[in-house]
């Protein structure tokens, strides 16, 4: 039978969501847990793969088991059994051609900046002292919404057959001192979302204008972008499916 799992997590401590030799994962140490707890071995795949130092306010897994489970004992189990910083928020039967990743419809992401210097944040969001015009960030921001090609915001060397996504929504919004951008989509490439915000800082740095914007789109090359923004400010937020 197969099973969504639906949690969340610091990644703070973690080198990304995906198994990694020599290095701590999120995957490897969900799927330590569950292995233990049901005496069986457990791999459980991601809706997706988060970078070293992301955080995911909400993700999804799938994983096989025989045997049937009971939920709310095993959801309270793996709570005390795993680190602080992962939570499990609920295990969901779901039917056997079911796949967290490639069913899902739309994800959004959040990238949050402390403007003003806050100690118990410093993992937690990207501290910015540094004026930024928010008003034409967000204009340039409705710009992304009349593109489809966003291979200049894409890690190279990526094994992906198309650069095409359909953004839905993409704004900044201030936050009692914080900017949050907050952008959804039916996929992300591999260090899309930190390489847009990099490049809409520099728009609201007045560095670059919103006509070198769309040119930096047309481009399709990674080098006329803005730089990738540090990891430890971004958050999976929001993952869609139909039946869910």
């Amino acid at each position: 039978m197969r099973y969504f799992i639906h949690f969340a997590y610091n990644g703070t401590h973690y080198h990304g969501w995906q198994f990694q030799p020599n290095a701590s994962s999120v995957q490897e140490t969900l799927n330590k847990a569950l292995s233990v707890l049901l005496n069986s071995e457990i791999n459980v795949m991601g809706a997706g793969r988060t970078d070293t130092g992301v955080h995911a306010e909400e993700m999804y897994g799938h994983f096989d088991l025989e045997k049937s489970i009971d939920i709310p004992v095993l959801v309270h189990k793996l709570n005390s059994y795993l680190p602080k910083d992962i939570a499990i928020y609920n295990i969901i039967p779901v039917h056997d051609d079911a796949h967290c990743r490639f069913d899902a419809t739309k994800r959004t992401y959040e990238y949050h900046i402390n403007t003003v210097k806050n100690p118990f944040l410093e993992e937690l969001s990207w501290y910015v002292n540094q004026k930024l015009d928010v008003d034409l960030m967000n204009e340039a921001a409705k710009i992304l919404l009349n593109h489809t090609d966003f291979q200049c915001f894409s890690k190279v060397n990526t094994d992906v057959n198309t650069f095409d996504c359909t953004i839905f929504e993409a704004y900044w919004k201030n936050e009692n001192n914080k900017l949050v951008f907050t952008i959804s989509a039916n996929r992300f490439l591999r260090n899309m979302v930190r390489a847009i915000v990099g490049t809409l800082i520099n728009i609201g740095l007045h560095k670059i204008t919103l006509a070198d914007f769309e040119n930096i789109i047309a481009s399709k090359n990674r080098e006329k972008a803005g730089f990738s923004v540090p990891a430890h400010g971004l958050y999976l937020t929001k993952i869609y499916y139909n039946y869910l």
